[in-house]
C-alpha cells in the first residue's frame, strides 16, 4: 500500500516539471520570434529613403526629400552624405536650407558633357553633405532634407542615390546596396521611382499643341482684322450717308430760295400790272 501511494504521488510531480519546461520553451520561442520581427522590420523600414513632393517625371524636374530616421537608442545622427548617380548626371541640384544644418555641394567633371537648353554642361553635382551645426537627429526622431533635382533621365525607371549616415559616436551606416528584384537588401540605398514623362514634354505632342496655339492666335488675329475692316466700312458708310444727307439738305435749301425769288418776281409783276391797269381806267 505504501509503495503504490509513493508511485502515484510521484507521477503528478513529473508531469508538473514537464509542463513547466514546455512553458519556458514556449516563452523563449515567443521572445525570439518577437525579436526577429523587430529586427526585420527595422531593416525593412528604418532606413534612409528619398520621396518626391508630387511626381518625379522622366525628363522633368522634381523636388525630393531625403528622409533620415535615427535608428540608435543612445546616439544621434549628425551627418548625412548623399552620392548622386554618375550614369545619369543631374545638371541642376539645389538643396533647400535646413535649420541647424550646413550643406556642402561637391561637383565633379563629366566624362561626357551634357546638353541642357542649348548649353554645354561639363560638370555636375556628385555629392551633397549635410552636417549638424546645432541641430541633430535624436533617438526616436527623423529629419527631411529637401533638394530640387533635374533634368531627370528619360530612359530610366528609377534613380539610385547612395547615402552614408554618421552618428555622434563615430558609427557610420552605409546605405549603398542597390535593391534587386526578389532579394531584400540589408542596407538598401535610397531609390527615386520615376513616372511617365509629362504630356507635351518632348516630341509630337508638344509640337501639335504649339501648332494648335499658333492657329488659334492666327484665327483671333484674322477675326480682329475682319472686325476692324467691318467697323471701318461701317464708319465710311455712316460718313457717306451723312454727306449725302447734307447734300440733299443743301439742294432743298437752294430750291426753296429759287422758288422764293420767282414768287417775289411774280408778285412784283402783278403789282406793276395792277398799277398800269388803274391808270388806264382813270385816263
Amino acid at each position: 500500500m505504501s509503495l503504490s501511494r509513493r508511485t502515484s504521488s510521484s507521477a503528478p510531480a513529473s508531469r508538473r516539471t514537464s509542463s513547466v519546461g514546455v512553458s519556458r520553451a514556449a516563452t523563449v520561442l515567443a521572445g525570439a520570434g518577437a525579436l526577429s520581427v523587430l529586427l526585420l522590420s527595422g531593416t525593412a523600414f528604418a532606413h534612409v529613403s528619398v520621396q518626391p513632393q508630387g511626381e518625379a517625371a522622366k525628363g522633368g524636374y522634381a523636388t525630393v526629400n531625403f528622409k533620415v530616421p535615427n535608428e540608435r537608442d543612445t546616439a544621434s545622427t549628425v551627418k548625412l552624405e548623399v552620392n548622386l548617380p554618375t550614369e545619369h548626371p543631374l545638371a541642376s541640384v539645389l538643396p533647400q536650407p535646413v535649420p541647424g544644418w550646413t550643406v556642402q555641394v561637391t561637383k565633379s567633371k563629366l566624362a561626357k558633357p551634357l546638353e541642357v537648353h542649348g548649353n554645354k554642361i561639363t560638370e555636375a553635382v556628385s555629392k551633397i553633405t549635410w552636417t549638424a551645426a546645432g541641430g541633430k537627429i535624436g533617438p526616436g526622431q527623423f529629419q527631411q532634407f529637401p533638394v530640387s533635382l533635374g533634368q531627370l533621365p528619360e530612359n530610366a525607371d528609377q534613380v539610385v542615390f547612395k547615402a552614408l549616415q554618421t552618428y555622434d559616436n563615430k558609427e557610420v551606416v552605409r546605405w549603398i546596396e542597390v535593391p534587386q528584384e526578389g532579394k531584400e537588401a540589408a542596407l538598401p540605398a535610397p531609390v527615386l521611382e520615376l513616372t511617365a514623362a509629362a504630356e507635351g514634354h518632348h516630341g509630337g505632342t508638344g509640337d501639335a499643341k504649339n501648332e494648335k496655339n499658333e492657329k488659334t492666335e492666327q484665327t483671333e488675329q484674322t477675326d480682329k482684322s475682319d472686325k476692324t475692316a467691318k467697323d471701318a466700312h461701317h464708319d465710311k458708310g455712316s460718313t457717306a450717308g451723312s454727306e449725302s444727307k447734307a447734300a440733299s439738305g443743301d439742294d432743298s435749301d437752294g430750291t426753296a430760295r429759287v422758288l422764293a425769288v420767282i414768287g417775289i418776281v411774280v408778285g412784283a409783276a402783278g403789282v406793276a400790272f395792277g398799277v398800269l391797269a388803274g391808270r388806264r381806267r382813270v385816263a
